[in-house]
Formats: C-alpha cells, structure tokens, sequence
C-alpha cells in the first residue's frame, strides 16, 4: 500500500456505512432466500442469501484494495 492514509479513511467510511445499515435496520440476516426451520424443541437457521451478501461485498472491498 502506498497511501496508508488513503486505506484508513476508506476503512472508517466502510465503518460508518455499516454502523448506519446497522442503525436503520438493513434486514441483514433476514434477507429472502435465508433458510430457518423451527419445529418444536429445533431450530436451524442457514443464511444462505446473507452469506452470499456478504461474499460480493467482501470480494469487491478485496480487489479494490489490491
């Protein structure tokens, strides 16, 4: 890296936008496609569309970085 400066702003930023999303109630977690069974003394619960969420973003934040 040669801007340190630079990749601590970006990452406060990064910081900010989450805590906001976060603040609101972004449905992170309850997104459609994330799987929860509940039948009497189980529970399962499979964020599938989360974790794929999740992935892109980090993916991204990853190459943008490099």
């Amino acid at each position: 890296m040669r801007d340190g400066g630079g990749v601590l702003i970006l990452l406060g930023i990064l910081l900010v936008a989450g805590g906001l999303m976060v603040r609101v109630g972004f449905p992170l977690g309850r997104l459609p496609g994330d799987i929860h069974i509940q039948r009497g003394n189980f529970n399962l619960y499979l964020p599938i569309t989360t974790s794929i969420l999740i992935s892109v973003i980090l993916s991204l934040l990853f190459r943008l970085l490099k």
